[in-house]
């Protein structure tokens, strides 16, 4: 029950007084400890593992009672007294060498924002703690009041009461900032293929027969799931009022489900991978099947009947509380849990929040069956992306709910925090809109995890065909999309991991200097390959679009879904309709995708493969593959295969042969190739053993060309050559027509505006034209994005 650690700092790193200690982990982090009694602490904490980094080069200028540490980056100040605002203070440098800003001990920094514990009853935005990120280029983390993991796994509190803080000074180098945070505080572990896919989840009194033709009705539709969800009714609810409240139990409700491990079982077979809710908070109660074992485990006596009480600080409570409560439940099926605790912050041990013991001790055990490590609960402070994943809490029903998070899902990411699951479609309260609960699911798609959820409420729930025909057909192509979306998230989960790159990133992590970047929260980058708009308003009533102001970056982008090109470098307003929401790829980016045209809802690495290329550029990918629920992650287990785009005169896509542990990965796979936002053009494949036969098709809509290759060997290389390499001119008379052709305006103004699209022919003159209309604000900015995606 330890996580691996490597608390103690190089001494080459260190610069030691009586009573103060600084250490130089890098050129712009610092540690800053003071102890009245010269005692410095060097094991492990709640929130740091790791300080043994490499030394950098650093100059220690000592005048006797003064102390300058001078990095590339930073210049430090210290009078060698307690730490004070005259007597410390540290100036931050740029990545150019000039001055950003100055720090003064007792400064709280303005940064970023981070997170939240939770969204429990939120009707739109809620504060934030502290992130890790600054526009003034320094923050803070303060890891004094930090309880301390000790090398046997028990976590005790700090012997006094000092300083110790963590400076932060990156500029606006926010990656180099988060990667040097994870070296610190431990990365972010690999997610199990599985929990990438769609969750169901619902807070509902299922019967094992109600639950079972509900998968068997998902799969008739079509609709792939790879986590089922049991919230607490799977266990006793009803129970004696002299025992208390039924949120605490760890006894299946045999009336609803009188075969667990057979219901378990059957689940699995759908290949589904089980969660079960748990609120320990009232510990083990007389009614529990479990209770006669765990009370004489730790000494009680069991006629007696009194409560065990739930101390997660009781070493022989906590070994108690997995052998019995949980270890026999995941032998009959579980396959992680679901920690729904909110009764408090109070333990035995001052300033140690139970929410935060839970998470650890959990994600911990979960690895005990040789699966990889997996657990589901709240965010519990700085250090909580060890123990993914986040469960955000019940939040209203409401388009404040929605336009909220996608905000504080990406700003997560500035606290680390990078797997946030939310209850798409909103918990509970609020009211029935169709269109909100369509929108909720399209966020869903681009977010960490897809987790369909609501109330107990008989008139609150997810299934696709609860909603209008427009809304039934959108949510289940979504949900469709999440699961052909695996093999890209799956790429980026490695990312994540192993590259502190978190799936969902706020703009300006890729555009610090640009102001722009800071005043589209929604907006945010989703992987390496695409950039998320989720549209939070409703749509128009009399054009049907619904408005998202973003902002593009310099370069071509591509709309992922119509293929319409945009020049970037600027504001726009980007409009759709109720079937997608705006996600843009930049000219030359790849997004691997599963190909469901034979329908499945597996997880497993797919035989039949798509790839969307978006024309443009030349560009890069690696698809990173491995067997999805391995203990460990080590390099050997990974399946590589490197894909390259050539974009000049004529244009070469490569899948290079599969590299690395190839027993992960089918032997042979088709692709379907989708060049998007590429002109119409003769196409050549050749594979390693010659060429080949392939079928094309073109969608002038789509502006998108399609190649399918029939399955080759991932050992050996496909090589796909477009014989003219162009980006597709945008059809602005048929966009424009499809436009009005739905909008509820006057048929005569349908007419006008058409015959000045197709008479003047100058972009600039239509415009021109139109703005002395006084059309609608919806349909004249509609209008506008279509005249000028590519200026």
């Amino acid at each position: 029950m330890r996580l691996p650690s490597e608390p103690c700092a190089d001494q080459g790193a260190v610069i030691q007084g009586e009573c103060y200690r600084l250490t130089v982990l890098t050129p712009e982090l610092i540690r800053l400890e003071y102890s009245g009694q010269g005692v410095f602490e060097d094991r492990a904490t709640q929130t740091v593992l790791n300080r043994d980094f490499p030394v950098p080069s650093f100059k220690v200028i000592d005048h006797g009672n003064k102390l300058e540490v001078v990095t590339d980056r930073l210049h430090l100040t210290y009078d060698k007294q307690p730490f004070s605002r005259h007597g410390l203070r540290i100036r931050i440098r740029n990545a150019s060498g000039h001055l950003m800003s100055v720090w003064y001990f007792g400064d709280t920094p303005q940064d970023l924002g981070g997170t939240a514990r939770t969204l429990d009853n939120a009707d739109g935005a809620i504060p934030l703690e502290h992130g890790l990120l600054s526009r003034q280029g320094y923050t803070l983390i303060d890891d004094s009041r930090s309880l301390l993991l000790e090398a046997d796994g028990r976590v005790e509190p700090r012997g006094q009461e000092d300083t110790d803080l963590y400076f932060l000074g990156y500029g606006h180098d926010y990656l180099q900032c988060l990667k040097d945070f994870y070296r610190l505080c431990g990365r972010t572990p690999l997610l199990p293929r599985y929990a990438l896919g769609n969750w169901w989840s619902r807070y509902y009194r299922y019967s094992e027969e109600e639950y079972k033709t509900l998968i068997q009705r998902f799969a008739i539709e079509q609709i792939p799931f790879t986590v089922a969800v049991m919230d607490m009714d799977w266990h006793l609810v009803h129970i004696d009022p002299q025992y208390g409240s039924g949120w605490t139990g760890y006894t299946w409700n045999r009336e609803l489900f009188p075969d667990p491990k057979g219901f378990l079982g059957w689940l699995h077979d759908q290949g589904l991978r089980v969660t079960l809710n748990v609120h320990p908070a009232d510990g083990v109660r007389a009614f529990e099947d479990p209770y006669l074992a765990i009370a004489a485990e730790l000494g009680m006596d069991p006629e007696k009947g009194d409560a065990v009480e739930f101390d997660i600080t009781d070493p022989q409570f906590l070994l108690a509380y997995f052998k019995y409560l949980h270890h026999p439940l995941e032998e009959e099926g579980v396959d992680f849990w679901w920690i729904d605790w909110q009764q408090g912050g109070m333990t035995r041990i001052p300033g140690l929040d139970p929410l935060w013991m839970l998470n650890h001790y959990h994600y911990l055990d979960s690895g005990r069956r040789g699966a990889r490590r997996m657990t589901f609960s709240r965010y519990a402070g700085l250090g909580s992306h060890r123990y993914p994943v986040g469960f955000s809490g019940d939040t209203i029903v409401t388009w404040e709910s929605l336009d909220f998070q996608p905000y504080f899902t990406a700003n997560a990411s500035n606290a680390g925090y990078g797997w946030w699951s939310h209850d798409i479609g909103g918990h509970m309260l609020g009211y029935l809109d169709d269109e909100l609960a369509l929108r909720w699911v399209q966020l869903g798609v681009f977010s960490p995890i897809l987790r369909l959820h609501s109330s107990a409420s008989p008139f609150n729930s997810k299934e696709p065909w609860r909603f209008n025909r427009m809304a039934e057909e959108a949510m289940k192509d979504s949900l469709r999309l999440r699961h052909r979306l695996l093999p890209y998230l799956y790429t980026m989960n490695r990312y994540a991991s192993r590259e502190g790159l978190p799936l969902v990133r706020p703009m300006y992590y890729h555009h610090p200097e640009q102001h722009e970047a800071y005043e589209v929260p929604n907006e945010y980058y989703f992987g390496t390959e695409l950039m998320a708009c989720p549209i939070t308003q409703p749509v128009h009533a009399k054009t049907g679009v619904a408005e998202f102001k973003a902002w593009l970056p310099e370069g071509v982008w591509i709309d992922f879904f119509s293929g319409r090109v945009y020049d970037g470098g600027r504001r726009l307003s980007l409009y759709r309709n109720l079937e997608h929401i705006p996600v843009l790829a930049k000219a030359g980016a790849m997004v691997p995708m599963a190909d469901l045209t034979e329908y499945t809802s597996s997880a497993a690495n797919p035989g039949q493969l798509e790839l969307r290329v978006f024309a443009g550029a030349s560009g890069s990918f690696h698809l990173w593959e491995d067997e999805g629920d391995s203990a460990q992650d080590r390099d050997e287990q990974w399946c590589d295969t490197g894909i390259t785009l050539e974009w000049g005169e004529a244009a070469v896509l490569t899948i290079q042969p599969a590299r690395g542990n190839k027993a992960a990965v089918p032997e042979r796979r088709s692709w379907k190739l989708y060049f998007v936002g590429c002109a119409d053009t003769q196409v050549q494949v050749v594979t390693g053993s010659g060429p080949l036969g392939v079928e094309t098709a073109y969608d002038d809509a789509a502006h998108t060309l399609t190649v399918t290759v029939p399955a080759v060997a991932v050992a050996e290389s496909l090589k796909v050559t477009l014989a003219v390499a162009r980006i597709a001119a945008g059809d602005i008379a048929n966009e424009v027509f499809a436009l009005l052709n739905r909008s509820q305006i006057h048929f005569q103004l349908k007419e006008q505006i058409l015959r000045l699209v197709t008479e003047l022919e100058v972009p600039a003159a239509v415009l021109a034209a139109l703005a002395s209309m006084d059309l609608e604000h919806s349909l004249y900015g509609a209008l506008c994005e279509i005249l000028t995606a590519r200026l």
